[in-house]
């Protein structure tokens, strides 16, 4: 597939970098460049392109911002977000970017975010539900779309939070006070200051000598006294939308 795409950075070096990179793989055709999100908006008024791969820290409209708007086009580029920074990941998975690459960039990574621009450009995806949604997170020094529906449970370390999927953990740079509230729509339910947990996910709510605990994947996290009755009861309600179905 032949790819025209847009690179948006407010500093000359890091904007001239990136439009090398993208000119030197074969998929792409045309790069097109802006030093901010208002020329960025110029160039997308006159232009239709298949990707912008953007810079989040940008003066006056930054790049979340940008993202936004871009989101609300009749025919959405894809979006990839390239930062220097970790902490716009959790915002980037609710806006559904294609991808988020950290710099310096490598020709190799940048080439794995066109093929998932091709990708997705080849064949238009279908809405995602939440549990489609996908969230970046580090791994081997990497960064990777982590599904949401692979979250069994969280964990909050100080500022951060540890995702933990069947076979692995993640640290995101977000506090567990955010996940709780945006994920609420996706099943995920807090137990506990320290917790977060996949509702579906619980096998076991059962009283200990230290209070009530509960069983996800065989691990045992701790209920909260304050959240104790509202995880009954929404293991009720659950449990009676089972048997009705």
């Amino acid at each position: 597939m032949s790819l025209v795409v847009l690179a948006v950075d407010d500093e000359p070096p890091a904007l001239d970098e990136l439009a090398y990179l993208l000119n030197a793989d074969g998929r792409v055709t045309h790069v097109h460049r802006a030093g901010d999100a208002t020329e960025a908006l110029r160039v997308l008024r006159d232009t239709e392109v298949d990707a912008v791969f953007l810079d989040i820290r940008m003066p006056g409209l930054d790049g979340m911002e940008l993202a936004r708007i871009l989101r609300r086009f009749a025919h959405p580029p894809a979006i990839v977000f390239v930062t220097a920074y970790d902490d716009g990941a959790v915002d980037a998975f609710d806006l559904g970017v294609t991808d988020y690459v950290r710099k310096p960039v490598r020709a190799e990574r940048l080439g794995e975010s066109l093929r998932r621009v091709a990708g997705s450009r080849s064949a238009p995806a279908p809405a995602m539900t939440p549990d489609e949604q996908a969230i970046p997170v580090e791994l081997a020094g990497t960064t990777r779309m982590l599904p949401r529906s692979s979250v069994r449970w969280v964990e909050a370390q100080g500022d951060y939070a540890r995702l933990h999927t069947a076979d692995a953990s993640h640290l995101v740079r977000v506090s567990l006070a955010t996940l709780a509230e945006r994920w609420a729509n996706a099943g995920f339910v807090r137990i506990h200051r320290s917790y977060l947990v996949q509702l579906r996910l619980v096998t076991e709510l059962r009283l200990t000598g230290s209070g009530y605990v509960v069983a996800v994947d065989g691990v045992e996290l701790p209920v909260s006294r304050r959240h104790t009755r509202e995880l009954k009861d929404r293991l009720i309600r659950a449990a009676k939308h089972d048997w009705n179905r």
